[in-house]
């Protein structure tokens, strides 16, 4: 294949791509990511954070991107990241793509293809295409070790999938262990031992600046701590994530019978060549581990506690990525096999694939054509929101290095007005210790001590009342409070608009309140 072919296949990639991923700024989880990685370079951004403080599990990351929000606001250092996560994934996804199907455009359609069925048929919420974080750059690197896979450079394979480990542990860790099960399952069609395990070495090098701060996360925690850490983190918070019973089912199940269904079809009426069985394998290996992860998954009817330390490792996130690609990758084999053997057949279903991957990225296309908040700002009226969040970073009434008492499922207060708060439910903290006292510390602002989950919490701090609001202020360091209007408490107003007001927690005289209109400071 020419260059210039190579440069148009992944420049039409790169487009599917950003058509996937083209979401206004803030996505769900880069307040989260970027504000950490931001914050790694610059402590005094939001410095006295709660969240911004607890353990770094992704120094890689900041490390290697972080150093761009010196110069960059938040919103273009998302955008930029966006747009070179795109490009290096559109480039490795070409290679893996020619690697398994060595057919002239052909990288375009399984692109499509893969962007269609992770969007639409993931089964425990795995995405590839979407906000800058750190596991898009971790899936660059798992797709050059899925290429060199395919390929039988197996001297290759594990020190890139060690590389993806050290941006994102859980990514290319479970694909370093399904890798392995591929290399078991493979018999002869692969590399002995006794020559590769310096690039096994190697690649638990180049993972151990992933691995180390993964390990340390529970370090010094104790058991209890540990075990408590664990409850929270797979029951409380991320069960939708880790526990199959709460994501199997209605179209979850069949999404799950659907993945399977097709994997099976296309692994009996494909003939493959030998870098297409070493993907095979590779997909078995994958779903191997989230099979193993569903039978785990029961533990928690006999031991609850050993459930929730095992279910805490994500098993069955590789599946959804490593099963679509897979499914993408053999559906271009059976068509280049067919329009050679049966060609009316293999003509209609290239047909077919075309129109479906059309049909979705018309649709995305069309999608983003529409105005729409960002997906991370999840609070009701978000207009109103952001005006809120604007006159704290831009008034000069509220400190820098000020902390707030803002509503539990705020995710983006921090992104826009750059202050810190006590905690919030989006933020969760990695380490042990800090994921315990984060649960504590909502219970204690949100919670109702209802034992109805539907009414566990409060839908707005202002129903905790003036009183309690002050107290709560006084304990976590909280010089305001960010709520909706209603219901009013008789504090000191600072700002107000049609949704959204922000309190002050101190004591203050009269005569720095003031009357004014919605929308407009009432501190002089």
């Amino acid at each position: 294949m020419t260059k210039r072919q190579v440069v148009a296949e992944v420049l039409l990639v790169f487009a599917f791509f950003a058509v996937q991923g083209a979401r206004p700024v803030p996505n769900a989880n880069e307040p989260h990511y970027l504000g950490k990685a931001i914050h790694y370079w610059n402590p005094g951004w939001a410095g006295d954070d709660f969240f911004f403080q607890s353990a770094d599990a992704h120094a890689v990351f900041y490390l290697t991107y972080g150093w761009l929000a010196y110069w960059l606001p938040p919103t273009l250092f998302a955008w930029s990241g966006r747009l070179l996560t795109w490009a290096l994934l559109a480039w490795a996804w070409q290679r893996l793509s020619f690697a398994a199907v060595s057919k002239r455009w052909f990288s375009v359609l399984t692109a499509g293809m893969l962007c269609l069925l992770i969007k639409h048929c993931h089964v425990a919420g795995e995405w590839i295409i979407g906000g800058f974080e750190a596991k898009g750059f971790a899936f660059v690197l798992l797709f050059l070790g899925l290429e060199a896979l395919v390929r039988g450079r197996w001297k290759r394979v594990w020190p890139l999938l060690g590389a993806a480990a050290s941006f994102h542990v859980l990514v290319g860790g479970w694909a370093v262990v399904a890798a392995g099960l591929a290399w078991l399952g493979l018999g002869k069609d692969r590399s002995p031992l006794r020559s590769t395990w310096p690039a096994i070495l190697a690649g638990f090098c180049l993972s151990l600046p992933g691995l180390i701060p993964a390990l340390l996360l529970s370090w010094g925690a104790g058991p209890d701590l540990a075990r408590a850490a664990s409850r929270i983190y797979v029951y409380e918070i991320l069960p939708y994530h880790l526990i199959p019973a709460q994501f199997f089912g209605g179209r979850f199940v069949l999404r799950f019978a659907f993945l399977l269904g097709a994997w099976l079809l296309l692994y009996r009426a494909t003939p493959a060549h030998n870098g297409l069985r070493r993907l095979r394998a590779f997909v078995n290996g994958a779903i191997a581990i989230a099979l193993l992860g569903l039978a785990l998954s029961f533990l928690q009817y006999v031991d609850r506690d050993l459930a929730a330390s095992l279910l805490r490792f994500f098993w069955f996130r590789l599946f959804d990525v490593a099963i679509t690609l897979g499914i993408a990758l053999s559906a271009a084999a059976w068509i280049v096999w067919a329009l050679r053997a049966q060609p009316l057949p293999g003509r209609r279903g290239l047909a077919a694939a075309v129109l479906v991957v059309s049909v979705h990225v018309t649709i995305c296309a069309v999608r983003d054509c529409i105005p729409t908040s960002p997906r991370a700002d999840r609070l009701p009226d978000s207009a109103a929101w952001r005006q809120a969040c604007g006159w704290v970073l831009e008034s000069g009434a509220v400190p820098e290095n000020a902390r707030f008492l803002t509503p539990r499922m705020s995710q983006t207060f921090k992104w826009y007005a750059r202050r810190s708060e006590v905690a919030t439910w989006e933020d969760i903290p990695e380490d042990a210790r800090s994921i315990v006292q984060w649960w504590q510390r909502l219970e204690d602002l949100y919670g109702t001590g209802s034992d109805d989950p539907q009414q566990r919490w409060h839908d707005s701090l202002a129903q905790v009342g003036a009183v309690r609001l002050q107290q709560l202020g006084a304990k976590y360091r909280a010089d305001y409070a960010i709520t909706r209007t209603e219901p009013r408490l008789p504090l000191e107003v600072m700002y107000e608009n049609r949704s959204y007001v922000i309190y002050s927690l101190e004591c203050r005289p009269p005569s720095a309140i003031v009357a004014s209109q919605g929308g407009q400071s009432l501190y002089r």
